[in-house]
């Protein structure tokens, strides 16, 4: 598996519905045994550009997810599978570099085609919104994001991602380039039948705020953080 750091050409058609261009929708609605199923989509104009927005349900969860879709994604195309963080998107936290990470994975796909998944439920690392918030109080007593997390008696990182390997399934996506810097979503994509051709780092939102959370990803979680901590 090759890594980069944004090597990358531009490649793909403009927006267009996926349904227009050969996907069987009535095929995608009906893959219960996928874990997940395809419920809608519609095309929402975004600041980062117009894109085809697919909800799915999750199966196991209940979760609703939600794929953005930019062009017309066909195997190797770019790929970012991104964990919901209230915090960081909507009220904009330093505490994480979260919401830039969305920004610019948005503005990557819309520029580059592609796809962006969003994981609903993956709130804290799979922690939950209140969970997330009493290890907040924990690292302010001096804990480290990990060792908050299992003070709580909560995994580290408890997040599964066998919905993003379902929907890509459902893209009729085998294979594509990665936008992470978390082996373990390389990982767990592979382990669901995704071949992931590369990893491309994503680099943004470092900030002093938190420099001490990055550096706990990169030395105790095995984050491949490239920028200065």
């Amino acid at each position: 598996m090759a890594e980069t750091c944004f090597s990358i050409t531009p490649s793909r058609a403009p927006t267009a519905a996926l349904s227009a261009e050969g996907i069987d929708v009535g095929t995608m609605r009906s893959s219960e045994m996928s874990g997940v199923t395809f419920e809608v989509e519609t095309t929402v104009p975004t600041k980062h550009g117009t894109f085809q927005f697919r909800a799915y349900r999750d199966l196991v969860t209940g979760s609703e997810h939600l794929a953005v879709v930019s062009g017309t994604p066909t195997d190797g195309c770019l790929v970012r599978v991104h964990s919901e963080c209230l915090t960081g998107e909507v009220f904009e936290s330093q505490k994480c570099e979260c919401g830039p990470q969305l920004d610019s994975a948005l503005d990557t796909i819309n520029q580059y085609g592609g796809v962006v998944i969003y994981m609903r439920g993956h709130e804290g690392r799979g922690i939950g919104l209140v969970n997330k918030l009493k290890a907040y109080r924990l690292q302010e007593a001096g804990l480290d994001t990990l060792d908050a997390n299992l003070a709580l008696g909560l995994p580290g990182d408890g997040r599964d991602y066998s919905a993003a390997a379902a929907i890509l399934h459902n893209l009729r996506l085998r294979a594509v380039r990665l936008l992470t810097n978390n082996p373990d979503k390389v990982d767990q994509l592979t382990a669901h039948g995704i071949t992931v051709l590369e990893r491309v780092s994503l680099t943004a939102g470092a900030h002093p705020a938190n420099s001490a959370y990055l550096r706990t990803k990169r030395d105790r979680m095995g984050h491949l953080l490239q920028h200065a901590l």
